[in-house]
């Protein structure tokens, strides 16, 4: 933290109680986002830092009410100045799931809780609840799946992405996304994964599972999430249990739309991790982060199981001639 945000936390935890808080700064991650744990006799809580020019905190606060209000999970607002970038939220721990499966617990439990939870939302989610999120539009879905032409193919080429191409890869998802939307809408949390998920002591039933990092949070396919969760681009998740957890996730629903639901999982799937490709290639390029790059293998395999659905065949056989199978890697220039 900057001296300047220093000076910003300090006046802004002072004046929300917080002012004689022993602060412990916690690990990053790949966001603008800085976290610090605050005690305060036998209370913790939780600061974030969001400087303004980089993250506006104000979608984390309607995003984490939202939850509170339908029964879920996510850190309390405990005290706030969006205009500094600074929150106090809640402090659920430490137990991430990624914590807690490294630790040895059972992974069939934990991973059936995250899945009971994304079927409540879509039971519990009414469109008047999403007023003031964003939609998660085409525009917004051509933006993140052209990552992989803007970042990741030039790594892997050489050279810049001919206007054509991209544009021919854009019409292709213009006509998938109708199948992709063949789905209900409900509120999409977008970053739905293990790193972002903890058991909260206390709590039962799908409030026994917390919501993190939920700020980009809009309102679209109620595919997407089952797709962060099981195909996680961090962690490899068992078939077996991937099937059994999107056949639990589908029984709960009308059997009569499964087959558009599949094939919205697998557009959606096939989007997502497109633009993850994309995004790890830009965190190395442009900000240095290459930790990311080594989960580029796993992402193309997850981006070729998706592009077997039939409904994917011309976005399939795109792929085939321009990216081939042995591009589908760390970019050499980055692998150094």
């Amino acid at each position: 933290m900057s001296p300047e945000r220093q000076r910003i936390a300090a006046a802004f935890l002072a004046r929300a109680g917080w002012g004689q808080a022993r602060s412990e700064a916690l690990p990053g991650d790949a966001s603008f986002r800085r976290y610090h744990r605050l005690f305060l006799g036998d209370r913790r809580a939780l600061l974030m830092d969001a400087p303004p020019d980089k993250e506006d905190v104000r979608p984390y606060v309607r995003i984490a009410r939202l939850l509170a209000k339908l029964g879920f999970s996510a850190p309390a607002i405990l005290a706030e100045a969006p205009a500094e970038g600074m929150l106090v939220i809640e402090d659920f721990g430490d137990d991430t799931y990624t914590r807690l499966l490294a630790r040895g617990q059972d992974e069939g439990a934990l991973y059936r809780l995250a899945t009971d939870l994304l079927i409540e939302l879509r039971r519990r989610f009414q469109p008047a609840d999403g007023e003031g999120v964003p939609a998660y539009d085409d525009q917004r879905l051509l933006t993140e799946a052209s990552l992989l032409t803007d970042w990741f193919l030039p790594a892997a080429t050489g050279r810049a992405t001919p206007a054509g191409l991209r544009e021919e890869y854009l019409a292709l998802w213009r006509a998938l996304l109708p199948v992709a939307r063949g789905v209900p809408d409900t509120l999409v949390l977008r970053d739905y994964h293990i790193d972002n998920l903890m058991l909260v002591a206390g709590r039962t039933g799908t409030a026994a599972c917390g919501v993190l990092d939920f700020q980009d949070a809009v309102i679209g396919p109620a595919s997407y999430d089952l797709v962060s969760l099981l195909e996680d681009a961090r962690r490899d998740v068992a078939p077996d249990l991937a099937a059994s957890l999107y056949r639990r996730y589908e029984a709960a629903f009308p059997a009569g739309d499964r087959a558009a639901f599949d094939a919205s999982y697998a557009v959606m799937g096939a989007q997502r991790n497109a633009k993850i490709v994309g995004i790890f290639t830009r965190l190395c390029v442009r900000d240095g982060k290459r930790g990311y790059l080594a989960h580029i293998p796993r992402v193309w395999r997850l981006l070729e199981g998706d592009l077997k659905h039939p409904t994917l065949a011309a976005m399939r056989q795109w792929f085939d001639r321009h990216v081939p199978a042995e591009l589908r890697a760390v970019p050499r220039s980055l692998a150094a």
